[in-house]
């Protein structure tokens, strides 16, 4: 019996060589994935936008558990009671803001009669130099003014700027209550806290999460502690040059100057503005062109020297990159973007660090990055 012949397959077309050439194909591959990360960041700002009122002041408050994790800790280790040591960092936190702005406010209200009188001096030395520059007759400077005024008094721009600012200062309040109780519990169960947090994440991943969560503490324990030193230093430039040059409110100048440093930039620079216009108004445009000199001189100082060897050398972080943050933040939200933008830096640049090199710590660490250093070192299991 004849075998039945097997017909042969069909062979395939060769392939044609493809056209798009391996760089470009893996810039198109980078450029999609580049734009999907892109887009999930600006969605995920876009959705925190709306409950903004919530995120800053827990924002703020993950930072304040950072700056007061020490002095925590150390009266955890002397009362022995977790909330009572909790609940005296946060009195004695409130207790310092309010002396140092007691201290503006006393200062300002003591000198206010001797300032009234330089502000009617300083404005009248304005007005002569304004006059004499640009030739303007009395006649002419008052019907300036009086045209100034109609258009700010019926200014629907003015009207709506003030009704913001006053919806402003009523969530400023309301975040300044859920700071300071967020604060509380950050601090007296931020272990317990963070064990919650970990436990979302699957099981497999939890070691990494937990290490890359204690690097990232570390790390804004590190920009807190930088931060006080840089505020300081302003602080106290920027006041022995108003003592220098008499300028009105030195130590209220100088209080200022340290809350508002905690704000990169942005902050330091506002407050020193404060100074110079205390010193055009009490003594003229040459004592203010000095007190502009020293500010700058203070920041300068910041600038090249503190940021790169303090606040650099803490978060790991090249000064090139603490300015391209401060920018972005600014952008995206102003000035609490320039607040958080820095820690959020150096933390991110922490843990991607961490993560390359295998996420492994080399030492045992606590359960969590808590504030009170009592932590097990174990990831506590899910119920059930």
């Amino acid at each position: 019996m004849a075998s039945t012949p097997i017909p042969e397959r069909p062979t395939a077309p060769a392939e044609r060589p493809s056209s798009v050439t391996p760089a470009v194909r893996a810039a198109s591959d980078w450029a999609w994935r580049l734009l999907a990360i892109a887009g999930a960041v600006i969605a995920l700002a876009y959705l925190l936008g709306f409950i903004s009122e919530a995120v800053i002041p827990i924002v703020v408050a993950v930072l304040l558990a950072a700056l007061l994790h020490p002095i925590n800790r150390w009266l955890r280790a002397r009362l022995r009671r977790a909330g009572a040591a909790a609940g005296l960092t946060v009195l004695a936190t409130v207790i310092a803001i309010g002396l140092l702005l007691l201290l503006v406010g006393s200062q300002i209200t003591g000198g206010f009669p001797e300032m009234a009188g330089q502000v009617g001096a300083g404005i009248g030395k304005i007005k002569a130099w304004l006059q004499t520059t640009f030739q303007i007759s009395d006649s002419q400077f008052t019907e300036y003014l009086d045209d100034a005024k109609s258009a700010l008094s019926t200014s629907e721009g003015l009207r709506g700027a003030l009704t913001r600012a006053g919806l402003g200062a009523s969530h400023v309040v309301a975040g300044l209550f859920i700071s300071l109780f967020a604060l509380f519990f950050f601090l007296y169960e931020g272990d317990r806290i963070w064990g919650w947090v970990v436990r979302l994440f699957p099981r497999a991943a939890r070691a990494r999460v937990d290490s890359s969560g204690h690097v990232a503490w570390e790390q804004l324990t590190a920009f807190t502690r930088a931060t006080i030193l840089v505020a300081l230093v302003d602080a106290a430039g920027i006041t022995l040059v108003a003592l220098v040059l008499r300028v009105p409110f030195p130590l209220a100048i100088g209080a200022l100057v340290f809350l508002g440093a905690f704000i990169p930039i942005v902050g330091a620079l506002f407050s020193g503005m404060i100074a110079v216009l205390l010193a055009l108004v009490a003594h003229g445009p040459v004592v203010a062109l000095l007190m502009l000199a020293g500010v700058i001189a203070v920041q300068q100082l910041e600038s090249h020297v503190l940021q790169p060897f303090l606040l650099g050398r803490a978060v790991s972080v090249h000064p090139l990159a603490i300015i391209l943050a401060i920018a972005v933040g600014v952008v995206v939200a102003g000035v609490v973007g320039a607040l958080v933008a820095v820690p959020l830096a150096a933390v991110l640049n922490a843990v991607v660090k961490h993560l390359v090199a295998g996420g492994e710590d080399p030492q045992p660490t606590p359960a969590s990055p808590d504030s009170t250093g009592t932590g097990t070192g174990v990831i506590p299991e899910p119920p059930g």
